[in-house]
C-alpha cells in the first residue's frame, strides 16, 4: 500500500458533538489507516470543535483535518469538501454514522481489483446499527451500475458511494441560493451518472442512524424553506429522467416548487415546457398541500 492515504473520509458536522465520536470510533477501529479524516463544520455552536482539537492532539495513526464554515447546508460543505480533498477517492459519512468494519480495507482492495476499468468510484451498501441492509442489496452477478439506473431498476435504500475525487470535481458546484440551507446531493451523482458507471460492492460500508432532526424528517417544511434549491434540483431530473412516471412526478413539483419560490418564470425556464403546463394543475395542488403538511411538522 503506498504511504500517502488513498482515500479521504469526509464528515459535514452541524451540532453533532453527541454522535460524532462514534463516528470516530469506527474510524480508529479500522484495520487499515491508509485514509484522512476530513470534517467540514458548518457553523456549529456546540463542542464540535473542543472534541475535534482534542483529538487531533491525541491522534497518531491517521491524519485528522478541521475545517469550519459559515452555516450554509449539507452541500456547502461537500462544496467545501471537495475544494480541499486531494486523494484519489473519497467518502461521504455523517456524523451521525459510523464506518463499517474494514470499511477501508473492503474498499481499497475492490478499487485495486477494478481502477483500471474506467469507473468513477465505487457503491456499497449501508446498514442500520444492528446490522440491518437498508432497502436492499444488489442482485447477485450485477458488476456495475449508475445511482439513478439502479433505481430506475427496482433498487432500495440508501447506498454508500465512493468517488474519484477527479471525477467528483469534474462536475459543477453545488449552486447555493441566498437564503436557502438546501440543494440536493444526488445533483453531482446525476451529472456524474451520463458519463460514468459505478463498480458495484455488495458489502455494508456504512451503519447509519436517521435523526429526528434530519432534513428527511422535516422535508415538507425544507420544501418551504428551500424552494429554489428543490426547484433547480427537479429541473436536473427533468432533464435527465429516470423513468415516464418520475418525470411527471417531478414536474408536479417543480412546478409546486416554484409557486413556493414565487417565481413567474418557471415554465420558460423549464427543460420540459410542455409537460411543465400540463403539470401546473396539478403542481398547484401539491402546494397547497406542502403548505399544509409543513405547518403540521
Amino acid at each position: 500500500m503506498s504511504s500517502k492515504p488513498f482515500i479521504t473520509v469526509f464528515t459535514p458536522a452541524y451540532n453533532r458533538a453527541h454522535t460524532i465520536g462514534r463516528t470516530y470510533e469506527s474510524l480508529k477501529k479500522q484495520k487499515n489507516k491508509s485514509f484522512i479524516w476530513l470534517i467540514v463544520d458548518d457553523g456549529s455552536t456546540d463542542d464540535t470543535a473542543r472534541l475535534v482539537k482534542k483529538w487531533q492532539e491525541e491522534e497518531k495513526e491517521f491524519v485528522i483535518q478541521y475545517v469550519y464554515k459559515k452555516n450554509g447546508g449539507m452541500h456547502t460543505a461537500h462544496n467545501t469538501a471537495y475544494d480541499l480533498i486531494d486523494t484519489e477517492l473519497n467518502i461521504c459519512i455523517d456524523s451521525d454514522d459510523m464506518l463499517a468494519e474494514n470499511a477501508i480495507e473492503i474498499i481499497y482492495d475492490k478499487w485495486q481489483s477494478v481502477k483500471e476499468e474506467g469507473y468513477a468510484g465505487i457503491i456499497g451498501l449501508d446498514a442500520d446499527f444492528d446490522g440491518n441492509i437498508i432497502g436492499q442489496g444488489f442482485k447477485e452477478g450485477l458488476k456495475a451500475t449508475t445511482l439513478s439506473g439502479y433505481y430506475s431498476s427496482g433498487g432500495k435504500g440508501d447506498k454508500k458511494l465512493v468517488y474519484r475525487t477527479d471525477i467528483i470535481k469534474s462536475v459543477p458546484p453545488y449552486p447555493v441560493f441566498p437564503g436557502e440551507k438546501y440543494v440536493a446531493l444526488a445533483y453531482k451523482y446525476r451529472l456524474i451518472d451520463q458519463d460514468y458507471q459505478l463498480a458495484v460492492l455488495n458489502d455494508v460500508l456504512c451503519n447509519v442512524e436517521y435523526q429526528d432532526d434530519g432534513s428527511s424528517a422535516t422535508m415538507w417544511k425544507q420544501y418551504m424553506k428551500n424552494p429554489k434549491g428543490f426547484a433547480f434540483w427537479r429541473k436536473v431530473c427533468m432533464k435527465y429522467p429516470m423513468s415516464k412516471k418520475r418525470l411527471w412526478i417531478d414536474s408536479i413539483h417543480y412546478v409546486s416548487e416554484n409557486l413556493i419560490a414565487k417565481n413567474k418564470h418557471f415554465i420558460g425556464e423549464s427543460p420540459k415546457k410542455g409537460l411543465t403546463i400540463l403539470a401546473i394543475i396539478p403542481g398547484i395542488g401539491l402546494y397547497f398541500v406542502t403548505k399544509r403538511k409543513a405547518v403540521q411538522q
